[in-house]
């Protein structure tokens, strides 16, 4: 079974961890594994993958919200793109960089789904993926040079990335699919040896994040109505609605800390929590 305290704990760790660098999915594969017990075993069966999808469409719906206004202004210039031809404006060129960046890893998700879900509730195939995820953060802040300054966020993004490296930013991303690897780390990491802010660069990831989030979500939904929930119902609203308060605060707080602070600290979080891990789950095993 999955109690109202599991749905609280796991809800607040997916809504705060989906959005950082870190891996939510990790996390979810991590935790239980760390506690033991029936939560440990219930972690490895079907239901639970399918309540992290309904945790997962909270935190698109919390992303929603925070960012419906920057979506209206980016699909109303798309569109007006599209009417006058002027194929070269910056917020038409971020749509079509976003539809670029999001193919790659429907494909891959759609093609290759099962086999992703093999692996999770796999404690050291999680460990090892959150291990190197640390590495690929490292990496992204060492190798970043200088940052030129821009005002408008969709220019920056316009100017920097290429519907090529767009597409090479969807290939990566797709890595996320192994519980461990963080889906906002890898675009961040892109952005940021292309030469973008973190802030612009967390921006960029932010509108990537949500179509894929909130697209894989729904297309799991029918799989978790059929599924048999009997008495986990009110536990599930439960974890979504913590799922959703924690995104919206997460994000919220992101936001602010990459206009002045590194991919460092979650690194190095990533790194400890991941090499502990691994020694927990496969060395001494």
């Amino acid at each position: 079974m999955f109690s109202y305290f599991q749905a609280i704990f796991t809800g607040f760790i997916q809504g705060v961890t989906e959005l950082f660098p870190v891996s939510s999915l990790g996390h979810a594969v991590l935790m239980p594994a760390w506690v033991g017990g029936s939560w440990a075993a219930f972690a490895k069966t079907d239901k639970y993958f399918l309540i992290t999808i309904a945790l997962h469409l909270a935190s698109a719906i919390a992303l929603l919200l925070i960012f419906w206004r920057r979506w209206f202004d980016l699909l109303l210039a798309f569109f007006r793109g599209l009417s006058r031809k002027e194929y070269s404006a910056p917020g038409f060129k971020v749509i079509c960089l976003v539809i670029v960046g999001i193919i790659p890893v429907a494909l891959i998700g759609k093609f290759f789904g099962d086999y992703f879900q093999t692996l999770f509730g796999k404690p050291i195939a999680s460990a090892c993926f959150l291990t190197l995820n640390g590495l690929i953060l490292i990496t992204a802040e060492r190798m970043s040079g200088s940052h030129r300054q821009y005002g408008n966020p969709d220019i920056a993004i316009a100017e920097r990335i290429s519907l090529r490296q767009a597409l090479v930013v969807g290939v990566g991303q797709s890595a996320s699919l192994f519980a461990g690897i963080s889906r906002l780390g890898i675009t961040m990491s892109f952005g940021l040896l292309r030469g973008l802010s973190r802030s612009i660069a967390s921006d960029f990831a932010f509108l990537l994040a949500f179509p894929v989030i909130f697209g894989a979500s729904l297309l799991k939904l029918p799989k978790l109505a059929n599924a048999d929930l009997h008495g986990m119902i009110g536990p599930i609203l439960v974890g979504c609605l913590v799922s959703f308060i924690g995104t919206y605060l997460a994000v919220k707080f992101l936001v602010r800390w990459f206009k002045t602070n590194t991919l460092y600290p979650f690194a190095i979080y990533c790194l400890l929590v991941g090499v502990i891990s691994v020694l927990r789950f496969g060395v001494f095993n």
